[in-house]
């Protein structure tokens, strides 16, 4: 029997820690792997507490909207050492509320976001952080606020040497750039060019708002080039000129734009065998014109677009003066529509006309020209319309259809439907497969005959190709290569059979 005084006995202890069967939370052993879990872990968890913080902030701030509340001043910090004061209030002020019993938190966050947006639309600057500190001005009341912008400036100065490929013609470009010249976001850019078709290019320009609103900007241009044109009208063109517009708007939502040109073109450097009218058309003359376009853009890329429509007008009439009298005027029009989600079918379509004024002929730097791989494809470039046999005496008759040159013609119409698809297995390439028909027409106008006689007669003989080839997006220029067939010919067209390699901008 037990003695009932002595000290009870406990039970053995166990040790309390001893390996788990399974980690908890699911943690890897690994030493490594166990790291990179806790920092995951802690990611996870400051999300989690900055999720939680920006809801109860946006509580507070929708809590607090109808709060009275009035903009006391307006403060631009960061990088402004290059633009006026003055400038700055011309673009901000207008954006403050004046003083009301109705202003509120609402409006005055309203009003720092379309300050923003504003100092971005100039391009002087990177970026533009707003916030709202409370109004330091002794006379402000105690809910009024303060907007600070702080800005980040884009380099003032900028230099480059680049190549560019657009409307089948490759060239080598020297670029200066000085950004927000005189402190009031205005931009001075000059370049020299040297090319395979536009042999050298110089172009100076000054750019620079005209409103408040950064939506309206002026522009002055002085420039010159000289275009090799001996491939299909035995001459080159040399142009030297000045032009002054106003732009408005935007591309989205219609963008106009206002101009004059008065510029000097010479044809010259004629071939031995240059025809008799492109002889005629040698010489200086002198333009003197006025211009409008208006351009409306939609399209989610303009190179190789899926959805959209783009719509472009212009009209330009010349005799203020020089050698040129004429009204001339064109439309373009390009829709895309998706048909599965790897394909497309777009339509593009385009026409012009030119009107001579005061009896005076048409002059060829005026004149329209047709056919190429970036218009009709499958004829060669410029050899669409009125075209004129070349001087080769010593060439047994009949000349060949390549020893002509194009005038150019008055009237043109040119339409052409794609079918867009993804390369085979490959969506996320940036080449794409394409099947076409293209079809236009270029003529004189014959004012002898009525205009419905001259129209439906283009409509009803045109010359038209088909083919399929691959696109290549290459931003900034889209670069084709194709198989076409010319189905209808007219008599002097330069047709192009077999494959046919173009590069540009613009595309049927």
């Amino acid at each position: 029997m037990a003695d009932s005084d002595s000290d009870p006995v406990a039970p053995p202890l166990r040790p309390p820690l001893q390996p788990s069967p399974s980690p908890r939370d699911f943690e890897p052993e690994d030493i490594e792997k166990l790291r990179q879990w806790q920092e995951a872990r802690l990611q996870k968890q400051l999300k989690g507490q900055y999720q939680s913080n920006m809801i109860r902030l946006l509580d507070v701030i929708n809590n607090n909207m109808d709060t009275p509340s009035q903009i006391s001043s307006v403060r631009v910090e960061g990088g402004q050492q290059y633009t006026r004061p003055s400038f700055l209030r011309s673009l901000l002020d207008p954006l403050v509320p004046p003083p009301s019993e109705e202003n509120d938190l609402r409006s005055a966050i309203q009003s720092a976001g379309r300050m923003a947006s504003v100092l971005l639309a100039t391009d002087i600057y990177n970026s533009v952080d707003v916030r709202l500190e409370r109004a330091k001005s002794p006379l402000a009341g105690p809910l009024d606020v303060d907007v600070v912008l702080q800005t980040r400036n884009k380099p003032k100065y900028y230099m480059n040497a680049k190549t560019e490929v657009g409307d089948n013609e490759g060239s080598t470009s020297l670029v200066g750039r000085i950004r927000n010249v005189f402190g009031g976001a205005e931009l001075l850019e000059g370049s020299l060019t040297v090319g395979t078709t536009t042999r050298k290019a110089a172009n100076a320009s000054l750019t620079f708002p005209l409103t408040s609103s950064v939506q309206t900007w002026g522009e002055l241009q002085g420039y010159m080039f000289e275009r090799d044109s001996s491939s299909f009208a035995s001459c080159t063109e040399a142009f030297s000129g000045a032009k002054a517009l106003v732009r408005s708007g935007f591309f989205g939502s219609g963008k106009h734009e206002f101009a004059y040109e008065a510029v000097s073109r010479h044809v010259g450097n004629l071939q031995p065998n240059a025809s008799l009218p492109m002889r005629e058309a040698a010489g200086q003359s002198v333009k003197s014109a006025i211009s409008h376009t208006f351009v409306l853009d939609t399209r989610d890329d303009s190179l190789v677009p899926t959805k959209g429509f783009y719509f472009r007008t212009s009209q330009e009439i010349a005799g203020l003066g020089g050698d040129a009298s004429f009204v001339k005027s064109e439309v373009h029009g390009h829709v895309s529509r998706p048909i599965s989600s790897s394909s497309s079918i777009s339509f593009a379509a385009r026409s012009g006309i030119l009107w001579g004024l005061n009896g005076k002929p048409t002059l060829f730097p005026d004149r329209f020209q047709l056919g190429g791989p970036c218009s009709v494809r499958s004829f060669a470039l410029n050899t669409l319309g009125p075209r004129a046999d070349r001087l080769l005496m010593d060439a047994p008759p009949p000349l060949p259809a390549t020893a002509r040159d194009s005038l150019g013609g008055e009237l043109y119409w040119s339409a052409g439907l794609s079918l867009i698809s993804d390369f085979p297995r490959k969506p996320h390439w940036p080449v794409k497969t394409h099947a076409w028909i293209n079809a236009g027409r270029l003529e004189d106008l014959d004012k002898s005959r009525p205009a419905g006689d001259t129209v439906r007669g283009m409509l009803t003989r045109p010359s038209a190709s088909t083919g399929v080839g691959l696109i290549y997006n290459f931003a900034p220029a889209r670069i084709e290569l194709n198989f076409g067939l010319p189905l209808v010919a007219s008599k002097g067209d330069g047709t192009r059979r077999g494959l046919q390699l173009g590069v540009g901008l613009e595309f049927l």
